[in-house]
């Protein structure tokens, strides 16, 4: 990201909104880049989402704790308030947009309302969301994740990408959310400029350890590696227990992808352990 973008101090929003068009110009070049880990960056960044959702609810849940939710619930168990958050940007993330997708991650939501807010705002991308953002937040007050998630799917529209791609979530927080609108537009653009930003460092790093991964791939000699690395280039976290190996061996590829560097253990536990590229 260039350094005129991220140390800017511009205030008037038409200088603002320069700035974030050029902030998310430079992220289009990785939603787009043939070898960037696609699913693995849109589920990592609906991670952050999420934990800012909750930190919005004042919920002590953090990104191990919603991993947790996702890979440990057993048959019959409740998700939680923090776990029906993170299901609903894991959702979000895993289809290309439209009401039907929203609606299986805002399953609670009308999809003709769903409708209704994504073709609600008019003008450029960031406008277009905040317009979006702001009926969606009269619509149901005390309530963020149905408008800050319509909002990334509006926001992902306009720019011509086909998933959505967690954003204005990211770097929008709670007194930004009781703005209305320029004040909520600006908010936005800056909102939007934090998260290219934080997003295209991630992508740096996602797309470092993948190309490590898949360089020490032709060394695993366990049958069903290929696709465990597979699973791993696509997913936030696995389990062992869920790749295609019988259990032992499962966990002996495990242990052989984090001696060789390729794969990080997200839980510092010494049971139930999740790993992730």
């Amino acid at each position: 990201m260039p350094a005129w973008i991220t140390k800017g101090r511009a205030e008037a929003l038409e200088d603002v909104s320069f700035m974030s068009g050029a902030a998310l110009g430079q992220l289009h070049l990785v939603v787009s880049h043939p070898d960037m880990p696609q699913a693995l960056f849109r589920e990592r960044l609906a991670l952050r989402a999420a934990e800012a959702c909750v930190a919005f609810s004042d919920r002590p849940e953090r990104a191990g704790d919603l991993r947790d939710v996702l890979h440990l619930l057993r048959p019959g168990d409740l998700p939680g308030p923090g776990g029906e958050t993170y299901l609903a940007w894991r959702r979000a993330v895993e289809r290309p947009v439209s009401v039907k997708a929203l609606h299986r991650a805002l399953p609670g939501l009308d999809p003709e309302r769903i409708a209704g807010w994504l073709d609600a705002g008019t003008g450029a991308p960031v406008r277009r969301a905040a317009m979006a953002l702001e009926l969606a937040l009269d619509a149901m007050p005390g309530t963020e994740v149905p408008g800050l998630l319509v909002a990334d799917a509006v926001l992902t529209q306009a720019l011509g990408w086909k998933t959505l791609v967690p954003l204005l979530a990211l770097g929008l927080n709670r007194a930004d959310l009781r703005k209305r609108g320029e004040d909520l537009a600006l908010a936005c653009h800056r909102a939007a400029i934090a998260s290219a930003t934080e997003a295209l460092r991630l992508a740096s790093d996602l797309a470092r350890r993948a190309a490590h991964l898949q360089a020490v791939a032709p060394k695993l000699r366990a049958k069903g590696a290929a696709q465990a690395v597979e699973m791993f280039l696509t997913r936030d976290a696995v389990a062992a227990a869920a790749l295609p190996l019988p259990d032992r061996a499962a966990r002996r590829l495990c242990d052989r992808l984090v001696d060789l560097g390729a794969v990080r253990e997200l839980t510092g536990r010494d049971t139930f352990r999740l790993y992730g590229v």
